[in-house]
């Protein structure tokens, strides 16, 4: 496998790595950063993405095959720009793509797109999900075939703006003392058609079962959810955002309520961090994203991976990032 810790591919700058594995090759969905000289700021304006390619690689040898491009933003009717951070999953013999894109009025959606191949090209449906909204869909199949979708991104990625259960483009995040605001989980349709019904939240409490507060942003969600099952238990790590955390949190059911736990990686070098986990030929690895090759542009970000350990009693073991 190619060296940990060090940028998977390089021609290109990649970000928002969601891995899985399929046909016994780890396949890797990220987004694609597109060099630029437009501004940093708390919309997100600097992630110009495009379109999206596909890297898959195994143990045989260290070498990471990039795809090429699966699907752009011309292809997709609903999207006018920013397709950012997607996912995969495998189900009724098709590859989905899960992806998050601004509409034709500005608001973040959901959409899907299909290939008969994990490494695509991919077919893109004419609309977005009835019903989403936001960011950063993490595709989760358990093992009833059920397929949840969890999702959501504060500041650029809108979540905030939903809290009435309605857009309201004025919508801010709840004062520090009362309960931050939640990712959110829709359960596909087994013909993965749409949500089965409108999407739920997924409450991160802590040790005492108390919702975990918008003031606490070394543990609240900001963005970047991904759902792993180990020993039966379900594992939802995410991002903190503004103290550049990947965390987790656990339950015993993948809707939760879910207990925070802990961090799993200490913080990259530029300012977002977005990850994803998977169990590969007996071991356990962790993606992410960093900007060392980019010497610390936000938006010129490159995927990583490392093994990832559990302790006897199942929490994770936390990762300080290495640099080569």
């Amino acid at each position: 496998m190619k060296k940990q810790n060090t940028p998977l591919v390089t021609d290109i700058f990649t970000a928002d790595p969601s891995a899985h594995v399929f046909n016994d090759r780890i396949y890797i969905y990220p987004s694609h950063d597109i060099p630029h000289d437009g501004e940093d700021n708390d919309n997100g304006d600097e992630y110009q993405m495009q379109d999206y390619h596909v890297l898959s690689m195994d143990d045989k040898s260290d070498e990471v095959i990039d795809h090429g491009e699966v699907l752009h933003q011309n292809q997709v009717p609903w999207v006018s720009e920013q397709m950012w951070a997607p996912d995969a999953v495998y189900k009724n013999n098709t590859y989905y793509l899960f992806f998050p894109a601004r509409d034709k009025e500005g608001n973040f959606r959901l959409g899907i797109a299909e290939s008969s191949k994990p490494e695509g090209p991919f077919s893109p449906r004419a609309n977005c999900i009835k019903g989403s909204f936001s960011i950063d869909p993490c595709s989760f199949i358990d093992d009833d075939g059920k397929v949840y979708i969890y999702f959501g991104g504060l500041w650029g990625g809108q979540l905030e703006k939903y809290r009435t259960g309605k857009f309201d483009p004025q919508g801010g995040e709840p004062p520090k003392n009362e309960p931050a605001v939640c990712p959110k989980c829709g359960i596909m349709k087994d013909d993965m058609s749409e949500f089965e019904q409108l999407p739920v939240d997924i409450q991160i409490v802590d040790e005492n079962g108390s919702p975990l507060l918008s003031g606490d942003e070394d543990r609240r969600y900001f963005e970047g959810p991904w759902m792993h099952k180990y020993n039966g238990k379900y594992y939802f790590s995410y991002s903190t955002g503004t103290t550049h955390k990947i965390v987790y949190a656990t339950s015993d059911n993948p809707l939760g309520p879910f207990t925070y736990q802990g961090v799993i990686l200490e913080p990259v070098i530029g300012w977002t961090t977005h990850h994803s986990i998977v169990e590969y030929h007996g071991k356990w690895y962790l993606f992410y994203h960093d900007c060392e090759y980019s010497k610390g542009i936000n938006h010129r970000r490159c995927v990583k991976y490392c093994e990832l350990k559990y302790n006897s009693d199942g929490t994770i073991q936390t990762i300080t990032p290495q640099y080569n």
